[in-house]
């Protein structure tokens, strides 16, 4: 009843959206009426995709459910920054009106304002297809140095490398999967860790498109966590094709690496909300922490949501690695990630923690990436210099 509720406001939002665009930039667009009525058209159009495409996922006939979701996540895309690009039309010719009326010359220019009408709609397309090839590209390896206090001389260079938020779904399919592993394994990291939001659907429907994460291959093995995602589609099932697949799923616990003789602790928890779909997967890095040893100087705490960090701090943790922003995925959004986490991408020192957020390896919904490109990150641990 409540997701029928929220999506009945969000069609009727998305509807006052739509009207407002074609009010502001339809008028004034120096085209003919047939360009002005297929304008119309498609902006009902998309009106009809959209709301298609994020609930595609309900549709129980693949081949349609992922043709829906192709067309409405690409038409929410392009809407996003048409309807971004229109507002912020609006507010340069409110200052242009009110500096022309302050000067006391003839308000507003006819051509401006009609070029500007075909400009927002134009630079929308533009920005879209770019965002889609940042989106459907092999994301790109990114490498960072965790300095860690008194780091043992065998841990020196010690690699890990972390995806997240790859979201198999209904636009992101086995070929996509199959790229980031080869260049995975490429790497030869020590470890693999896997942040979370590896899914959008169900195990019946994906499982096939999620088989090459069986390949990645590292001296330590693949160390996996839950995220947010992962619950919204039948967590329990797809941990038991985790593990199925030869990765080692972390649910607050820990294990103890042995590595040219010096010992790490990794560890990971379910995610940060993870105890509103199952109590018993209550995310709890203090849990994950009992029993490791306390002389161990590199401790590694996987958790899918950054907001993990205040108890992983508590908990004594060195470094958690999470995921889950997208660092904002295309703007204005990475504005509004801050309003819930408190980081959104990138190494920060948080009491005494090292946390690394990544921008995710995938992308969900739109498929589109701009101002906030996708990662394979490296994670290295080198010693801190000396105080």
């Amino acid at each position: 009843m409540r997701r029928s509720a929220f999506f009945i406001r969000f069609i009727g939002i998305g509807v006052l959206f739509h009207i407002y665009v074609g009010v502001r930039l339809i008028p004034d667009a120096p085209v003919g009426p047939a360009l002005k009525a297929l304008a119309i058209a498609l902006l009902v159009a998309s009106l009809i995709l959209i709301p298609l495409g994020m609930s595609a996922r309900s549709i129980e006939k693949q081949p349609l459910a992922d043709r829906l979701a192709w067309f409405g996540l690409t038409a929410l895309g392009f809407f996003s920054s048409l309807l971004l690009l229109t507002f912020a039309r609006d507010l340069v010719l409110l200052s242009v009106h009110v500096f022309d009326w302050l000067r006391g010359t003839p308000i507003g220019s006819p051509r401006f304002v009609a070029e500007s009408a075909l400009a927002v709609p134009l630079l929308a397309l533009l920005s879209s297809v770019a965002g889609f090839y940042n989106a459907r590209k092999r994301a790109p390896v990114k490498s960072v140095d965790v300095p860690i206090d008194n780091l043992p001389a065998a841990l020196e260079g010690f690699t890990i490398v972390q995806i997240s938020d790859i979201h198999v779904g209904p636009t992101i399919k086995r070929h996509y999967v199959e790229r980031i592993v080869a260049a995975v394994n490429a790497l030869q990291p020590d470890l693999i860790a896997v942040t979370g939001d590896v899914v959008d659907g169900s195990v019946p429907h994906l499982a096939a498109h999620t088989r090459p994460l069986a390949e990645l291959s590292a001296r330590h093995g693949a160390f996996l966590v839950t995220g947010n995602h992962e619950y919204y589609s039948g967590a329990d099932k797809w941990i038991v094709e985790f593990r199925r697949l030869g990765m080692n799923v972390l649910l607050n616990q820990h294990v103890v690496l042995n590595h040219d003789g010096a010992q790490a602790v990794i560890a990971g928890v379910t995610d940060y909300g993870a105890g509103s779909f199952d109590p018993a997967h209550r995310s709890d890095p203090a849990k994950a922490m009992e029993g490791a040893p306390a002389d161990a100087t590199v401790r590694v705490l996987l958790a899918h949501q950054p907001r993990s960090a205040t108890a992983a701090a508590d908990a004594g943790f060195t470094l958690q690695l999470s995921g889950h922003t997208h660092g904002g995925q295309f703007f204005p959004w990475n504005f509004f990630v801050k309003l819930q986490q408190p980081f959104v991408s990138g190494l920060v020192k948080f009491n005494g923690l090292w946390v690394y957020t990544s921008r995710g390896t995938g992308y969900w919904g739109p498929p589109k990436r701009l101002g906030a490109p996708s990662e394979i990150t490296r994670v290295r641990l080198v010693a801190a210099p000396a105080a």
